[in-house]
């Protein structure tokens, strides 16, 4: 009897090992080549920096910005140009409607956090916003000083003039609004007109799921959309069969912004990973810390932290510093 259950316990210990062999071959990145290099995604293209560790859901971040160090303004055709110039892959911007129904290139829902003006977007129309200095409340040392007054004026691009401006470069527009209505602007009067091509390069995100999100999967189920909630959902999914090479179909045609520290749990971290992503049109870009206030990849030393192997995208908001 003793031999009998000893036999029996051999038997499926050999088939755990074999089983936790054939996970592992099926999830390891061992066998990929590191000859590839991560991709750079611009935060708002080349923009002022602030210290994350001090932002609050209410903080104006253009009156806490560290001292400049360069001459760009977030969400500019300047800014967009430098981060593309410095090797950015993708560029992330903010829109909002505005009051004849186009769409202004600004964060805020204030325009007094950045601007001459006050209220919001939606109360100009595109050519009152050029009036206005963008940089105008930047201030780096509790307003003794503001070194981008009066610089800023009728720097406020459209969206129209970006993708103008730069029509064979990829973009991350996200839809600060968050309702249909500017969903429905932002297909009808930008993105229907786009090519096969160019709508691949474009992702489209916002801050919570909702009609926007599900009208422009109905007019193209190919582009590359995210919400937070959608991520989740998916990850969870993934996390749940993941290990068997499945990929459920709320992954397709997205795109992931994981921060590193989770990142590292996902079954084929990191290159199978990526390719598996990649095989359904999803984009994948790890952020730093919890990626609650956009922190990223922003110095030499942080991109010690990116895994060998890894040839996805990373978030930055220094394009012009991690590209030297």
């Amino acid at each position: 009897m003793k031999k009998r259950n000893r036999k029996k316990r051999l038997i499926l210990l050999g088939a755990f090992l074999l089983f936790a062999v054939a996970v592992w071959l099926n999830n390891t990145s061992l066998f990929y080549s590191n000859d590839t290099d991560f991709k750079v995604l611009a935060h708002r293209g080349l923009a002022q920096t602030f210290d994350v560790s001090k932002v609050e859901y209410d903080t104006n971040t253009a009156e806490v910005i560290y001292p400049p160090e360069h001459p760009y303004l977030e969400n500019t055709l300047p800014s967009i140009k430098a981060a593309f110039d410095h090797g950015a892959d993708i560029v992330e911007l903010d829109i909002k409607l505005t009051k004849d129904r186009q769409l202004a290139v600004f964060h805020d829902f204030d325009l007094a956090y950045r601007t001459n003006g006050k209220g919001e977007v939606s109360e100009y129309t595109m050519e009152e916003l050029k009036e206005l200095d963008v940089g105008y409340r930047y201030t780096a040392d509790e307003g003794e000083s503001y070194p981008f007054r009066g610089k800023g004026v009728g720097l406020m691009p459209s969206l129209d003039e970006v993708l103008a401006a730069f029509p064979d470069q990829s973009f991350l527009i996200h839809d600060k609004d968050g309702e249909l209505e500017t969903t429905k602007v932002l297909w009808e009067g930008y993105l229907s007109n786009l090519s096969k091509e160019q709508l691949n390069r474009i992702t489209v995100y916002g801050d919570g799921a909702g009609e926007g999100f599900d009208y422009l999967r109905s007019k193209h189920e190919e582009m590359k959309l995210l919400t937070k909630d959608m991520m989740v959902s998916a990850l969870v999914m993934y996390e749940v069969a993941g290990w068997t090479g499945y990929i459920p179909k709320e992954l397709h045609n997205m795109e992931l912004h994981v921060p590193l520290k989770y990142a590292k749990l996902l079954w084929g971290w990191p290159a199978k990973f990526i390719d598996r992503m990649e095989s359904v049109n999803t984009r994948v870009v790890i952020v730093e810390g919890n990626g609650k206030w956009s922190e990223g990849f922003d110095t030499k030393e942080s991109l010690e932290k990116i895994p060998e192997g890894y040839q996805g995208y990373i978030w930055t908001n220094r394009v012009d510093i991690i590209t030297k």
